[in-house]
């Protein structure tokens, strides 16, 4: 009878390890795993319920840095040498951390997209007046409105190029097309 309650907890035992594993999994479906070592740059994400003086307001930003790292207390805590003027812990979670990449401006989470004068182009690049007829190419992607401005600025090129080029227009399509023209321009 002994021999038998034994194995029956031994069996037991493996279904609930096997049942854990498979909940471990499929918790961590899609996570990676980030690890950071002492004197790594990181970023902190200021939660409003950590840093309630930094974040009175949605638009102020969301993160500061970067800080170094001091130390690794376990996988999924770390220490940071924040200043004394945040008055918090310098002990942070994971989740609240990432890693601050040089080469890469277009990751900053100090930068705040509703800056006033900001513009709404596309980050990965930068819209130029329209210069030469190719300019009408690079238009992919959604349309903002710098995007509009760009391409009105191209068609105006084409059509004046066109008028330039075609002295068989006649004067009155030339008229009509510096019409056009004008009230784009009043737009």
């Amino acid at each position: 009878m002994g021999e038998y309650v034994r194995k029956l907890h031994e069996k037991v035992k493996a279904n609930i390890e096997k049942k854990v594993e498979s909940y471990v999994k499929q918790a961590n479906k899609g996570r990676k795993k980030v690890v950071f070592e002492p004197g790594d740059w990181v970023w902190v994400h200021l939660r409003k319920e950590r840093f309630p003086t930094q974040r009175k307001s949605k638009l102020k930003q969301r993160g500061d840095g970067p800080f170094q790292v001091l130390s690794k207390i376990n996988d999924n805590a770390y220490k940071i040498d924040l200043p004394g003027e945040y008055d918090v812990s310098a002990t942070f979670k994971v989740a609240d951390l990432s890693l601050f990449d040089a080469g890469n401006e277009d990751y900053n989470l100090r930068t705040n997209s509703s800056e006033e004068g900001g513009n709404d182009e596309d980050r990965g690049g930068v819209v130029t007046k329209a210069t030469n007829l190719e300019d009408i190419q690079d238009l992919g992607g959604p349309m903002t409105r710098a995007k509009a401005k760009k391409a009105k600025e191209a068609l105006n090129l084409l059509v004046t190029t066109l008028l330039e080029t075609s002295p068989s227009l006649k004067e009155e399509e030339t008229e009509m097309i510096h019409l056009i023209q004008i009230e784009d321009l009043e737009e």
